[in-house]
């Protein structure tokens, strides 16, 4: 591929086996798997420092899923908040309402209601679980080019000691909207822009309250003040007309504010980061490309409503961290290409979705945001069984673990293996021991004890039955104790080996 700028001279070479362009929420979630996985990697970043924004702050439950078995849930309640109301301004008066649905948890779905933190919050407790991992992005290290064969990839990188040659088996490109990874593949990103114009920005301001969300006006003359959880700032968001220069200073935004609030009580003291952008909506054309494959705003970029494009980015690392963990160990080249299969058409989803809501002037939202309800149902990993559909999110459900303590399924998901669980069934019959693969079982000599019956119900299953649960938590299988071969089928075509 064509380098952006010239090598001038090469500092050094080494070697990984991936290397990941984008420091972002898509590239910190693939390489905190792929460190726990004890998969080597570099993960640069041409920046020269993390981003500092708040832009994508809504963590939708799905992404609080993974966020638990990553180990960070803890830290991003902490780090923000749940949604404030929403106070909108009308004629007749302020009107308060909430901007989610108010569900409360399940034994099956334990997060039910998106997180705010301001991604600048999010990405600081995945870099601080990333470095307890003995790993760290490399800020102001830019791809400047890079060349593929049968056997990897060899990556030029421009960095502030020199240049570096990293040869690696795979390429990832999380680098954002505009990806340079994407361009140099020459992968088609279609779409459209979608005719809004519009400023966020993140502020310090004075003249209204930081328990509601701040709403005036509507579509062209909309704005709006979000206070950002775990900070003393909002974020200013609102429409801007084209072809008009923006002033971004404190006394710019203040401007702004009056003019579209009636209240000159509100003022900016400060700004710490600020953006205009036109609003897209884009997929690319393929997720891979041999060996360099495509995550994120790389692969997808959406207009910011529903709080779908963070929570899309992470889960495509989610699901292609295990994948090239044990492509890298021996699996079979085919399971990499189920990431595109799998996560492509979610992205087109929620693309949709997302530009519906756009259209819409009510900012209250329900499930349809939360991505619990979108799994892999037509995937080529869905082996079809008689409960609950192979390719659904895999449920929670509470039970009794070893020493009668209470315990839940995510816990026992958590972490880089597989898991078989068997309901109501003779342990003896379970597959051979496999390196990554746990077992558990309910009945007379089974480790866990379904005593209120909610795994059973969560999953629909009879007695005999056994469902085989992915790394990131999808259903992959669910079978009979006759037809456990199944599964030993399997779980040798994704490279679970047995253990000799």
């Amino acid at each position: 591929m064509r380098a952006r700028r010239n090598i001038v001279c090469i500092m050094h070479t080494i070697s990984r086996d991936v290397v990941i362009s984008g420091s972002g929420a898509a590239g910190l979630t693939l390489a905190l798997d792929l460190a726990r996985r004890n998969v080597p990697f570099l993960l640069i970043d041409r920046a020269p420092h993390p981003f500092v924004g708040s832009r994508g702050k809504g963590i939708q439950p799905r992404s609080q899923e993974v966020f638990e078995d990553l180990g960070v849930i803890d830290r991003l309640v902490a780090a923000g908040g749940e949604y404030p109301l929403q106070r909108r301004y009308t004629d007749g008066g302020p009107v308060d309402e909430p901007v989610v649905e108010l569900a409360p948890p399940t034994a099956a779905e334990p997060y039910r209601i998106p997180l705010l933190v301001p991604q600048f919050l999010t990405e600081r407790v995945l870099r601080a679980r990333l470095a307890e991992l003995g790993h760290a992005p490399h800020h102001d290290h830019e791809l400047v080019g890079f060349d593929q064969d049968a056997d990897g990839v060899t990556a030029r990188i421009a960095t502030p000691d020199g240049d570096l040659v990293v040869r690696a088996r795979y390429l990832v490109g999380a680098d954002g909207g505009s990806s340079f990874v994407r361009k140099a593949l020459g992968v088609g990103f279609p779409g459209k822009t979608l005719g809004v114009r519009a400023i966020v920005a993140d502020v310090v301001v004075d003249g209204v309250s930081p328990d509601f969300w701040h709403r005036w006006g509507e579509r062209t003359d909309q704005i709006s003040l979000c206070p950002l959880r775990g900070t003393e700032m909002f974020q200013i968001q609102g429409a801007i007309p084209f072809g008009v220069d923006v002033d971004l200073s404190a006394e710019g935004l203040t401007a702004l504010l009056h003019e579209r609030t009636g209240k000159a009580d509100v003022l900016v003291h400060a700004v710490s980061w600020a953006s205009v952008f036109k609003m897209n909506a884009r997929l690319a054309d393929t997720y891979r490309r041999g060996r360099v494959l495509l995550a994120g705003d790389a692969a997808h970029t959406h207009p910011p409503t529903g709080g779908q494009g963070l929570n899309t980015s992470v889960q495509d690392a989610y699901n292609l961290g295990w994948k090239l963990a044990a492509v890298l160990d021996g699996a079979p080249d085919s399971l990499l290409a189920t990431y595109e299969e799998e996560r492509r058409p979610v992205a087109e989803a929620v693309l949709g979705l997302s530009t519906r809501l756009l259209r819409e002037t009510e900012l209250r939202r329900g499930r349809d945001v939360s991505q619990l309800d979108l799994g892999y149902p037509g995937s080529p990993l869905a082996v079809a069984g008689q409960a609950v559909t192979a390719g659904d999110r895999a449920p929670d459900a509470p039970v009794t673990g070893a020493g009668g303590l209470p315990t839940r399924l995510f816990s026992l998901f958590r972490g880089p293996h597989w898991t078989l669980l068997g309901h109501d069934v003779d342990a003896a019959k379970a597959p051979a021991p496999r390196c990554g693969l746990h077992v558990h079982t309910t009945g007379s000599r089974g480790d866990v004890v379904d005593s209120g019956g909610h795994f059973r119900d969560a999953y629909g299953l009879s007695s005999e039955q056994w469902v085989l649960v992915r790394p990131d938590g999808y259903v992959a299988a669910v079978v009979g104790s006759a037809d456990l071969d199944v599964v030993e089928t399997y779980l040798d075509g994704v490279g679970v080996r047995v253990v000799r």
